[in-house]
């Protein structure tokens, strides 16, 4: 069987993320969470995966006490056990400290692992990074952009799409993948595993538990720095002409010249 870990994040409502222009850093405060969208893709491959090879589904976010609720949703979907890493020494976590933290948690939580499944990206930080670090951390092949995925005894059969199409691999366990929209539409949770759900016990990790080096949690542990936060704006310096097509055609053609477009 399996074991399977399905990192998720707690996110801002989507069009509702607000960035604290003095730390770089989300304003979570006040305003309404979800679990990540992208992450319920690979939750979908995760319980596909349990479905066709059987697997045991820890899910396992690093945020506040109210993170609770996105393990929760998972577990009504079918995961088998809930981890939640919180406290304040990892509030303000850049993505390589986030990823560190989390490694961490993993290697405490489920020592023995086979897969970690990930979500393409979070939609507040849209980096696309933490999935990556934790691999490194780990120590873990790391195989992005994965549409498709089964598995063979301790090896799995992959297509990722690649800017020139598609790629086949094959990877030993464990590994690390993160998964884009085309691996699977998202389940709806049944009555009964919202039940379930409800019950079930939500493991809590804290630094106490972790014991890690506080130079590399937090603030104090992010070696990114937000130095600036704009609104980008679109100009476009264009001249309208309102000469017949001939007329025009002839400043197009005179304009591409001046600039070497056409000869």
């Amino acid at each position: 069987m399996l074991k399977i870990i399905l990192p998720v994040k707690q996110v801002p409502e989507p069009g509702a993320v607000r960035i604290d222009e003095s730390t770089g850093t989300v304003i979570r405060k006040g305003t309404e969470s979800v679990i990540n969208p992208l992450d319920l893709h690979a939750v979908e491959t995760a319980l596909r995966l349990k479905e066709s090879c059987g697997a045991h589904i820890t899910v396992i976010s690093m945020g506040p006490p109210a993170a609770e609720k996105v393990l929760r949703e998972v577990l009504a979907l079918g995961a088998d056990r809930g981890v939640l890493v919180s406290d304040r020494a990892y509030g303000g976590s850049d993505t390589w400290s986030t990823g560190f933290i989390l490694s961490e948690a993993i290697r405490k939580a489920v020592p023995d692992f086979d897969l970690i499944i990930c979500g393409e990206r979070a939609t507040d930080g849209d980096t696309g990074q933490v999935g990556c670090e934790m691999g490194a951390a780990l120590g873990l092949p790391v195989i992005t952009w994965v549409e498709k995925v089964s598995c063979e005894e301790k090896t799995l059969r992959l297509t990722r799409t690649t800017d020139q199409g598609s790629e086949e691999l094959l990877a030993k366990l464990p590994a690390l993948i993160a998964v884009t929209k085309a691996a699977g539409t998202p389940r709806l949770p049944l009555l009964s595993g919202k039940i379930a759900a409800r019950k079930a016990e939500i493991e809590v990790l804290t630094q106490k538990e972790l014991a890690l080096d506080p130079l590399c949690c937090g603030l104090k542990g992010s070696p990114t720095r937000v130095v600036k936060i704009f609104h980008p704006k679109l100009a476009r310096n264009g001249v309208q002409v309102k000469g017949s097509t001939r007329e025009n055609a002839e400043l197009l053609a005179r304009f591409l010249e001046e600039r070497e477009v056409i000869l």
